[in-house]
């Protein structure tokens, strides 16, 4: 457990080449250094100002000091993607990672919190909703911090491959999180957004940061293994439906509304079909442009029908967007089906069956990840076939789908919406987190 903040690493961008600007002084190898710089990759070491180095670490000589790194992509591989200059304070490393270098930002957690909060969510949420955000990125942050110091092993991305006894290619894949080499975070939508000093802090995040200062979801002696996404749908999935095959009690699935309780079971497909193609009332059921403000940052707020969405594919689109995305010839689409839904109702499984051969793709990310140029919103979706002259293969593929992302854990719209109607954060934590404590660490 710890007794003191701790200090976290935070991989920012990966290049051959990074430029950044140093705007006040820092310090390495005994040198002052300020103003326009470049590293670069030369043959497994970084090239600066004509020498050759292991790594390099800049620290800043006053508080006041902070640095840009110019031309960093943020959401990566999701629709929203770009690039933009973001500015951070504290210490700045480069190191050698693979065949390229990355600039990592060494802060204390609670000042990556106030960019955090704010590089998540807009910083004009409800004092509420900023709080129990606040608590749930520092308990996802220090989890596995924790973990790595009593353990010393590091999780990376699962895939199994396995033929089924009709000679159908099984694939499961899912994406942990802190599957990093060299830093503890990444700044991306993969672990959570951080943007520096690029989002400016507001007065009230900061007064959120600190009134929840060190506070935690605990399970037991273990930290809580927080996750979060923008809606859940009107449910909220499991852990292991998303990612490894274990259950967490505070990762339950909740409906997400006073009642809690799905009235119906989300698993069995009749039930998911029915649910998906409805609106059914829940808190992140809102359309109100002041709560979403709240919410959403500029670019997020591009996405519009998150609750209840559509897409559509010709079976050009899909059959060769499926061959791409899997990197397998399936050849024309007959048809694809959930073959195992998850508490949310949304599909962990689901066959491709295709004029070459027959897949079945999981996790839920993996599937998001086959069926678009980047992802889907979710995995919750219920499929539509159009045809056209011929009957054996549909001309178009029709997805009506439910949420924006994996659904465990806090729903950050919904908490937005319980922010308004008056729950404090600790209400709003209890809502979906259902066993966990709060609990401060330092």
């Amino acid at each position: 457990m710890f007794s003191e903040e701790p200090l976290i690493h935070v991989g920012i961008l990966s290049d051959v080449k990074v430029n950044f600007i140093l705007r006040g002084n820092y310090l390495y190898n005994g040198s002052i250094y300020f103003g326009e710089k470049t590293v670069k990759y030369a043959a497994g070491k970084l090239k600066f100002e004509n020498c050759l180095y292991s790594e390099i670490t800049f620290e800043p000589q006053d508080e006041h000091s902070y640095f840009d790194l110019l031309n960093v992509t943020i959401g990566i591989n999701f629709h929203w993607e770009r690039r933009e200059t973001q500015q951070f304070r504290g210490t700045l490393r480069f190191s050698v990672i693979g065949s390229q270098i990355t600039a990592i930002n060494c802060i204390r957690t609670e000042d990556y919190l106030l960019s955090v909060i704010s590089s998540e969510m807009s910083a004009r949420a409800s004092t509420e909703l900023l709080k129990a955000h606040a608590v749930i990125s520092r308990s996802w942050l220090l989890a596995p911090l924790m973990d790595a110091t009593r353990t010393g092993t590091t999780v990376t991305p699962t895939e199994t491959r396995t033929e089924l006894p009709d000679k159908t290619l099984k694939i499961v894949k899912w994406y942990e999180r802190n599957a990093h080499t060299g830093f503890d975070v990444c700044a991306d939508d993969h672990c959570q957004r951080y943007q520096g000093i690029t989002k400016a802090s507001t007065e009230k995040v900061a007064k959120a940061i600190e009134e929840t200062r060190g506070l935690v979801l605990m399970s037991g002696n273990e930290i809580c293994d927080a996750r979060f996404s923008k809606s859940c749908g009107g449910a909220t999935e499991t852990f292991e439906n998303c990612w490894a095959p274990e259950h967490f009690s505070y990762l339950e699935k909740i409906y997400d509304n006073d009642n809690q309780v799905i009235p119906i079971d989300l698993s069995i497909e009749e039930n998911a079909q029915k649910w998906i193609r409805q609106s059914p009332e829940a808190f992140c059921n809102t359309s109100d442009a002041n709560i979403l403000s709240q919410v959403l940052n500029n670019f997020d707020q591009e996405t519009t029908d998150f609750y209840r969405w559509k897409t559509e594919y010709t079976q050009n689109q899909l059959s060769d967007l499926i061959a791409k995305k899997s990197g397998l010839d399936i050849g024309s689409i007959i048809d694809i089906t959930p073959v195992k839904r998850g508490e949310s109702g949304r599909i962990v499984e689901l066959k491709i069956t295709g004029t070459k051969r027959t897949v079945v793709v999981g996790k839920e990310l993996e599937i998001r990840k086959w069926l678009s140029e980047s992802h889907l919103y979710s995995s919750a979706f219920v499929i539509d076939k159009k045809f056209g002259t011929d009957d054996q293969l549909p001309e178009r593929f029709i997805l009506t789908g439910a949420g924006w992302g994996h659904g465990v854990g806090l729903c950050q719209i919904g908490a937005a919406v319980m922010g308004e109607k008056g729950y404090d954060f600790s209400k709003i934590l209890q809502h979906y987190f259902k066993s966990a404590e709060l609990k401060k660490l330092y």
